[in-house]
C-alpha cells in the first residue's frame, strides 16, 4: 500500500468516528471569539472553550451509556448543545425587538419541548446516523477551521519598535541632557467643564482650579478632533490627521479597523520616544486593540482575580446559562463591574512605583473612566452597574448623568493623588498630559467633542492657547523639549458615522 492510500484510509477511518459533537462545542466559543477578536485577547477564550469541550464530552458519554450506541448518543449530544448555545443568541434578539415582553418562561418551555424531541428523533429505531457521520464531521471541522483563519485574520500583527501607519511623520529628535519622564493620561469621555456644568449641572471648577494650581493649563476651548476613541487616539498618539496617515484612512465607504488599530498601537509618539531611548510603561484597559501589551513594562490585573473574565460572562450570556443569572445564582454584570474596578485601582496603586522607575519613561495611562460601566461612587465605594441600565442595557438620561458625575468625583481625587505622587517622585519636572477622548455620549455636535485637555509642561506652558486640540499635543512637546520641526496643524474636528468610520465631515469649533 503506498503513502496516499495509507493517508487516504486513515482520515477515512478518523472521519467514519462521531466525534463531531465535540468540534461542534467549540464552534461557539470560536466564532464569538472571532466575532470580537479586536475587543477580546484570543487567550480570554481558553478556559471557557474548555469547558465547552468538557461539558459537550460528559453529555456525549452519558448519552452513549444510556443509548448504548455511539452514533445516537453523538447526534442527540449535538443537538441539545445547539439549543444550549443558541437560547442565548434567541433571548437577545426577542429582548431587542419586544421590549417588555416576558417571554422567558415560554421560551424555556419551548426550548424543553425541543429537547424532548430531540430525544424522540435521534432514538428512532429504523434510523442509525451512521451514513451522516461524515458529512457532519466535515461540516463541524469547517465551521472550526473557519473561525480559527477568522480569528488568525483579526490579530493584530506588527512588532516592538515598528510604526503601522504608512505616512508616520517622524522626525529627527534630540534627547536632552535630562530628559523628562512623560505621562499621557487619557481619560475617556472625559468632557470640557463648561460642558459639564450645562449638559449634566455638574461644577468641576475646583478640580481645574486645583490642576492650575499644581502648575497645569487647562485649556477652555479644546476640542477632540474625532468622536470615537480609536479615531481620537489613532490621531492624537501619531501627531496626524487620518487621512494623511494612510490612504486607508481616506475611503469614506470603508469599515475596516486593523490598520487603524495598528496605528494606534505602533504610533509615532511611541517609536519616536523609543529612539531616544525610552522606557515604555502601559496599563490593561480590557480593550485589547487600544491596549500597547508588548511595552517594555505592562500592568494587567490577574486574569481570573474576579472569577470570571469578560469573555466568559458575555459567552455564558449567549447561552442557556443565561438563566443563571435571571434566576440570581449567579450576577455577570457584578463580575464585569469587579473586573472593571481591578484594573483601575491597579493604576492608582502601582504610580508610585512607576513613577520610582528608572527614567527617562513614558508611561501611557488609558483609563476608561468616566465612561461607564458605572461601578464608583463619589467616594469610590462599589455600584452596581445594572443600576443605571434597563433591561437592554441602554441608559436614561437622568440614570447616566447620576452614574457619569458621580464617577468624575472619584476620578479626580484619584487624578489628583496619582499627580501629587508624580510630582514628589520626580527627578526631573515630568511632562504630563490629561486628555479626553471625546465628550460623552447623549450630547449633540460640537458638544459631543467637548473635552478635558490639561498639561504640565514645565518652562513652556505659557505658549500653550485655549483652543488646542490633541493632534497638536505632542507636535508641541516635541518642537519644545526635543528640537522637533513640526508645523502646528489647525485645530478641527471631525464627526463619522459608524459603521464608515472614515466618511468625514467637519463639524464646527464654536470658541476658536
Amino acid at each position: 500500500m503506498n503513502k496516499f492510500s495509507r493517508v487516504k484510509k486513515t482520515l477515512g477511518s478518523w472521519f467514519s468516528r462521531p466525534w463531531y459533537p465535540i468540534a461542534f462545542s467549540a464552534y461557539p466559543v470560536l466564532a464569538l471569539l472571532a466575532f470580537n477578536i479586536g475587543q477580546i485577547k484570543f487567550e480570554a477564550g481558553w478556559r471557557i472553550l474548555v469547558f465547552s469541550v468538557g461539558l459537550a464530552g460528559i453529555i456525549f458519554v452519558l448519552l452513549r451509556l444510556v443509548l448504548h450506541n455511539w452514533y445516537r448518543a453523538a447526534f442527540l449530544s449535538m443537538l441539545w448543545m445547539a439549543l444550549f448555545f443558541s437560547y442565548g443568541h434567541l433571548y437577545i434578539y426577542l429582548l431587542d425587538k419586544w421590549e417588555g415582553v416576558n417571554f422567558k418562561p415560554r421560551l424555556l418551555i419551548g426550548w424543553l419541548v425541543l429537547a424532548l424531541l430531540s430525544v424522540l428523533w435521534a432514538t428512532r429505531p429504523k434510523v442509525s446516523f451512521v451514513g451522516s457521520v461524515l458529512p457532519i464531521n466535515v461540516i463541524a471541522l469547517g465551521l472550526v477551521v473557519t473561525s480559527l483563519v477568522q480569528i488568525s485574520s483579526g490579530v493584530q500583527k506588527g512588532g516592538v519598535h515598528s510604526l503601522g501607519a504608512e505616512n508616520a511623520p517622524v522626525q529627527e529628535l534630540t534627547r536632552p541632557q535630562d530628559p523628562p519622564d512623560i505621562y499621557y493620561f487619557i481619560l475617556d469621555m472625559y468632557a470640557r467643564q463648561d460642558l459639564l456644568k450645562s449638559a449634566y449641572g455638574y461644577d468641576n471648577s475646583n478640580f481645574v482650579r486645583a490642576l492650575e494650581s499644581r502648575g497645569f493649563y487647562v485649556a477652555q476651548c479644546s476640542q477632540s478632533n474625532y468622536t470615537r476613541t480609536e479615531l481620537s487616539l489613532g490621531s492624537s498618539l501619531n501627531l496626524s490627521y487620518l487621512p494623511e496617515l494612510d490612504p486607508k484612512f481616506s475611503d469614506p465607504k470603508s469599515i475596516g479597523r486593523s490598520r487603524l488599530w495598528s496605528a494606534l498601537k505602533y504610533n509615532t509618539l511611541r517609536y519616536q520616544l523609543e529612539e531616544m531611548g525610552y522606557k515604555t510603561v502601559s496599563f490593561a484597559n480590557g480593550f485589547p486593540w487600544s491596549e500597547m501589551d508588548d511595552m517594555d513594562v505592562f500592568f494587567t490585573p490577574p486574569p481570573f482575580a474576579s472569577g470570571m473574565t469578560e469573555f466568559e460572562t458575555l459567552f455564558l450570556e449567549t447561552t442557556l446559562a443565561r438563566n443563571l443569572q435571571d434566576f440570581g445564582w449567579l450576577d455577570l454584570d457584578q463580575i464585569n463591574g469587579q473586573n472593571f474596578r481591578d484594573r483601575h485601582m491597579l493604576v492608582f496603586n502601582s504610580m508610585k512605583d512607576v513613577a520610582r522607575m528608572q527614567a527617562p519613561k513614558f508611561v501611557y495611562v488609558h483609563l476608561i473612566l468616566p465612561h461607564p460601566p458605572f461601578v464608583f461612587g463619589p467616594n469610590g465605594e462599589h455600584t452596581d452597574p445594572a443600576d443605571f441600565w434597563n433591561e437592554q442595557k441602554d441608559y436614561s438620561i437622568n440614570k447616566f448623568k447620576m452614574g457619569y458625575t458621580n464617577q468624575t468625583t472619584f476620578l479626580n481625587s484619584k487624578l489628583l493623588e496619582t499627580l501629587d505622587t508624580i510630582l514628589s517622585e520626580s527627578k526631573t519636572p515630568p511632562i504630563i498630559i490629561l486628555q479626553g477622548d471625546h465628550g460623552p455620549w447623549i450630547q449633540p455636535n460640537p458638544q459631543h467633542f467637548f473635552i478635558l485637555n490639561a498639561y504640565y509642561l514645565p518652562g513652556h506652558g505659557d505658549e500653550l492657547y485655549p483652543s488646542i486640540s490633541p493632534v497638536n499635543s505632542f507636535r508641541f512637546i516635541f518642537n519644545n523639549y526635543f528640537g522637533g520641526k513640526y508645523d502646528m496643524l489647525d485645530d478641527v474636528s471631525y464627526y463619522s458615522p459608524v459603521p464608515k468610520l472614515y466618511n468625514f465631515s467637519q463639524v464646527p469649533y464654536p470658541c476658536k
